[in-house]
């Protein structure tokens, strides 16, 4: 439900700094002239639509897209300064061994951790919304708040470029995604039936097999070390194992897992990962992405989250501009995750 104004009681709360853009514009003046508006100055008009103002950018602050898998089930970090054009990391890998020893030994052998740095760039993402004169003369003489969905497309907007930066990566702007093809992130092969690989196609059995034989390559390649606990399917996917029983167990194939699988903490439907939803699947089929879902192992860096500047005057309207400040994803242990292409 919309949020009123009372003009006898106006909120308290406004930018100073959308406020004074307000005063210095020829808008304000001219809604005061207007008598049907009922604004005693220029100076009341300007406060009243800072104020306006102000809820309007709160709203959109507050505004919540769980469809957004990468905002809502990654690591999310904002260590990276506002300012900088790149940021670099190292991607570890822990090495050397330990033996038994005599004593007064000189000759200890030595256990360290060997790190490859990567360097990534740091990019802006921006647009804006406005209202026109109109929309804010309707507004007062309607006594009702501006309309808040400008706001909120705009914050829309860039919640799904960072997302689909997340997924897919930026190759033009050397921003690594999850999916991205150089990402040093294992890809497993899953078993055939008839030629296929497609769960669809398979029993719930055979399903599981293909999980554990993800758990199992993971394990291999990092000797136990890495054990993901998170495991996202592509929508269609997830519906299958959420519905699909075991044969004599009464178990579908989800509860199954949720119940013994020994390091598997969740599994979540990532419409992402869909092979029909090019602009975050770069492999145009089914993908199932496996993950340790801790900032230890990787993050979506965000130096600047989503961000509304103070009000620009534009011929009749006025303009906000919105920007947020993306790195994309830092992957620290790359065998951390695994990426079954053909699910």
């Amino acid at each position: 439900m919309k949020k009123k104004y009372n003009p006898e009681m106006p909120s308290a709360g406004y930018s100073p700094a959308d406020l004074e853009a307000l005063r210095a514009s020829n808008i304000t003046p001219a809604l005061a002239e207007v008598k049907m508006c009922r604004f005693d100055s220029a100076e009341d008009a300007s406060i009243f639509f800072a104020r306006e103002l102000d809820y309007i950018k709160s709203k959109s602050y507050d505004k919540v897209y769980p469809e957004f898998t990468a905002l809502n089930h990654f690591p999310i970090t904002h260590e990276v300064p506002e300012g900088a054009e790149t940021v670099t990391y190292y991607s570890y890998e822990k090495t050397g061994m330990a033996e038994i020893i005599s004593n007064y030994a000189t000759d200890l052998p030595r256990a360290d951790v060997k790190g490859e740095p990567t360097t990534a760039m740091v990019k802006s993402i921006g647009n804006s919304y406005g209202y026109s004169v109109q929309d804010m003369r309707a507004s007062r003489l309607a006594g009702k708040s501006l309309d808040t969905r400008r706001s909120e497309a705009a914050r829309y907007a860039a919640d799904r470029k960072t997302n689909e930066i997340a997924f897919a990566g930026d190759k033009k702007h050397k921003l690594m995604g999850m999916l991205s093809t150089d990402n040093d992130i294992p890809l497993y092969t899953l078993s055939a039936v008839d030629g296929k690989t497609s769960w669809k196609d398979k029993s719930a059995n055979e399903i599981l097999d293909d999980i554990n034989g993800m758990v199992g390559y993971q394990a291999e390649l990092t000797q136990d070390v890495e054990r993901a606990d998170t495991l996202a399917l592509p929508p269609a996917v997830f519906i299958d194992i959420s519905t699909r029983q075991i044969p004599g167990t009464g178990f579908t194939v989800k509860k199954f897992l949720m119940d013994n699988a020994p390091y598997l903490k969740e599994i979540v439907s990532a419409p992402e990962l869909s092979g029909g939803n090019a602009s975050t699947n770069p492999y145009g089929v089914n993908v199932a992405l496996m993950y340790t879902n801790s900032v230890e192992k990787f993050s979506l860096e965000i130096p600047m989250a989503f961000y509304q500047y103070p009000l620009q005057n534009r011929n009749l309207e006025v303009i906000v501009p919105c920007e947020e400040r993306v790195a994309g994803i830092i992957m620290y242990y790359p065998l951390s995750a695994l990426i079954a292409v053909g699910v």
